[in-house]
């Protein structure tokens, strides 16, 4: 019996291998360091593009070629997908759609609708990228606080079951016009306003079409494991993935809370539960000064009303008093930095501690000019570096920026829009070794694209979109500062998107191949 089994593997071995044809292509990528997007181990290949697909990965017999690029010593990967983008009104500008800045990360696809911002009618927004192009791929996620803003208005009450039924209308629609999800922003109005089971139910429609759920969540401060756990008992209820948004802990006294957190989520995957998460590698957030230190019963009805609750005798003595507790949390505005603010552009840069010792004020009589002025964009340094290199090595924590499409200006941006991904894999993995190179990658390209359920886009595979990118691992690093953050990622060597250059010899062409990616419509 062992002799005939021997025999057969001996006859397997010796037959022929079935011959290959040849490969044609539009542009071959020979000789280059392949990771697939998967996490496996890379190898030494090829990738052959044609009429903006890949059609062969690896060895394989060539045949005819339009373009060659040699590319000996580089890494060629999936092009990276950002989880977490606020592109949403710059993709449809003339000045801004181009994304060079996240095309020089080799970020060929951009999620929008995040934080429960964007727009609500999902058709209408692909349908004007559709009409002029974008410099990456557009996917979608229906925004909560912008629907629940159309129905309810954006005050703080409870939603009728007329208004909820509304919104899951106009879910629906959206999820048949090709969003992948929904997103909430739970420290934003008027996101804020909605309570768990409201959400729930708008979410369920969502379920039912294949899409996730996806939460800027309630806290991420002495708030977070509760967050997590609401997140995680929407999800369950619903019936639909999960995911947490910029994952972290906020302020120095919760450093550490991230690992409970995580743990939260691990147990809700190790039964099974669909549930992930996203993050940036930095140690400061960004949002707008009123987000960050005006507690969210003030925001009701927007500018107007917050200052007529500034100006009002009752009102305004409580209000001031928490806004002093958020600032003397921040070391009395020291943490908090200026990026955008129109009314006084020579504030930006400076921490609003700085700002009240130059005008011989106090932080909180310039957070209040601040925000009669119409508010600023800050920076806030708030979390732990440990805290960072542990999430980043989670295999379920994927890479996203947290930013926008940015042509270079007088404001001071979070770096976050210009380095995240060269970030993450330049530094953390490269250079620091945090994590290993082909770990770093996925968490840039196949896991993001598990995530959203891409079944086309996030892998070197055949048949998958020629969305791909080409770095040199020695130089690709990140540039952008706090200081000086309109600085564009160096050692990009080519970006394909859609099968077009994006991306050559280090420098952006200016083509606009995106599109917006559609989620397959439910059937009825």
């Amino acid at each position: 019996m062992r002799w005939r089994l021997l025999a057969a593997l001996l006859a397997c071995a010796i037959q022929p291998a079935v011959a290959q044809d040849p490969v044609d292509a539009d542009i071959l990528l020979t000789d280059g360091i392949l990771h697939d997007g998967s996490g496996a181990a890379p190898r030494i290949g090829n990738v052959a593009l044609l009429k903006g697909k890949i059609v062969a990965v690896g060895e394989f017999p060539v045949g005819k070629v339009g373009w060659k690029l040699d590319c000996k010593g580089l890494v060629i990967a999936p092009g990276f997908i950002d989880l977490h983008s606020h592109s949403d009104g710059q993709v449809i500008d003339s000045l801004l759609r181009s994304g060079t800045n996240y095309l020089m990360q080799g970020c060929t696809t951009q999620v929008t609708g995040n934080c429960g911002f964007g727009p609500v009618d999902v058709g209408d927004y692909y349908r004007t990228i559709d009409a002029s192009g974008a410099g990456t791929n557009i996917a979608h996620l229906l925004p909560q606080g912008n629907l629940r803003e159309k129905v309810v208005g954006n005050v703080d009450r409870k939603a009728s079951e007329e208004e909820i039924q509304q919104m899951r209308d106009l879910a629906a629609k959206a999820m048949q016009d090709g969003a992948w999800g929904m997103t909430t922003g739970l420290i934003y109005v008027p996101s804020v306003y909605a309570n768990t089971a409201e959400i729930t139910e708008i979410a369920k429609v969502v379920a039912a079409a294949g899409g996730i759920y996806a939460s800027h969540i309630r806290g991420e401060g002495k708030e977070l494991l509760n967050s997590v756990d609401e997140a995680l008992r929407i999800g369950e209820t619903a019936g639909c993935p999960v995911h947490i948004s910029h994952f972290k802990a906020s302020g120095q006294e919760n450093w550490g809370t991230l690992r409970l957190a995580a743990e939260r989520i691990a147990q809700a995957r190790k039964a099974g539960r669909a549930a992930t998460a996203d993050q940036y590698p930095y140690t400061a957030s960004s949002t707008s000064l009123e987000a960050t230190v005006v507690p969210t019963w003030a925001r009701s009805g927007g500018s107007k009303a917050l200052i007529a609750r500034l100006d009002d005798p009752e009102t305004g003595p409580k209000l001031r008093q928490e806004i002093q507790q958020d600032l003397e949390r921040s070391r009395d505005g020291a943490a908090i930095f200026i990026a955008r603010y129109t009314a006084k552009p020579e504030w930006i840069g400076l921490d609003v501690k700085q700002i009240a010792e130059k005008e011989s004020r106090t932080p909180l009589e310039i957070t209040e000019e601040i925000c009669r002025n119409g508010g600023a964009a800050v920076v806030n340094f708030s979390m732990s570096e440990d805290d960072v290199r542990f999430a980043m090595q989670l295999p379920w924590v994927a890479t996203a920026s947290d930013g926008r499409n940015y042509l270079p200006g007088p404001d001071k941006p979070h770096p976050r829009s210009y380095g995240t991904f060269s970030r993450k894999i330049g530094r953390y993995a490269i250079a620091d070794g945090v994590l290993p190179l082909e770990q770093a990658i996925r968490s840039c390209s196949g896991l993001p694209a598990d995530i959203l359920g891409f079944k086309d886009r996030g892998y070197l595979k055949a048949d998958y979109a020629a969305d791909v990118v080409v770095f040199d691992p020695q130089q690709f690093r990140d540039l952008a500062t706090f200081a000086e953050p309109h600085q564009y990622s160096q050692g990009m060597r080519y970006v394909f998107v859609n099968g077009r250059p994006a991306v050559y010899a280090g420098q952006p062409t200016g083509a606009l191949s995106g599109k917006p990616l559609k989620h397959p419509a439910p059937q009825p």
